[in-house]
């Protein structure tokens, strides 16, 4: 299991609280939202990203990117990962699960894109 401290270390952004809770909810729920796996695969093959979808069983960065996708910010709260686009919010789960390799072509891809 990856760290808080290696997810800070890749850049990440996402406060501990909320990194544990996405974590701790990709591992037990199931994204349903089609239009969300349709662009994690999206963007996940344009930057030559490999997925690993079995039979009934989503890949974890397209479940991890569905969960913080799906978040929305509390009233009280200025700044949160729900206000990301698509591409730098995927950026974000593939450093909550240490996929360095899958981070830097993503970045390598969108050259114009502040991750």
């Amino acid at each position: 299991m990856q760290n808080y401290e290696r997810y800070k270390k890749l850049g990440g952004i996402i406060n501990k609280k909320d990194y544990n809770s996405a974590i701790t909810r990709s591992k037990i729920s199931v994204v349903t939202n089609e239009l969300q796996i349709l662009q994690a695969q999206l963007i996940a093959r344009s930057a030559g990203i490999r997925l690993t979808n079995a039979e009934g069983i989503l890949d974890q960065r397209i479940a991890l990117y569905g969960i913080l996708r799906s978040d929305t910010a509390p009233e009280w709260v200025k700044y949160h990962h729900s206000q990301m686009s698509d591409q730098r919010l995927f950026a974000e789960a593939l450093r909550m699960l240490g996929d360095s390799d899958s981070l830097y072509k993503l970045i390598n891809t969108h050259p114009h894109i502040s991750f």
